[in-house]
């Protein structure tokens, strides 16, 4: 599958999501490092350059209401099925649990 967002694109987005949903909240960085245990710096710093860690900013995601979204958006979808057959196959799959590509 093609991309058309690279990844230094998502992290501008993201920045921006979050500094519009703390500013939509009447926060400011103090408050919302307060709220999450995120330090100031670290919230700085990642709505200047979009660098932080996954912890950080799963903590910021949470005080702002967007930790369930995310979840759920993260999630393999379901797959529609045409006919009994394809339940059955899917049913008798083993989950994987390696990689054959390297």
């Amino acid at each position: 599958m093609i991309s058309l967002v690279s990844p230094a694109r998502a992290q501008q987005i993201l920045t921006t999501i979050v500094r519009e949903k703390r500013l939509a909240q009447n926060l400011t960085q103090e408050g919302l490092a307060d709220r999450s245990g995120v330090p100031v710096a670290t919230l700085r710093k990642f709505e200047q350059k979009g660098s932080i860690s996954l912890e950080s900013f799963l903590k910021l995601m949470w005080v702002l209401g967007g930790l369930e979204d995310m979840l759920t958006a993260l999630k393999a979808s379901k797959t529609n099925f045409n006919s009994i057959e394809e339940v059955l196959a899917k049913n008798s799959e083993k989950p994987r649990k390696r990689g054959s590509k390297k």
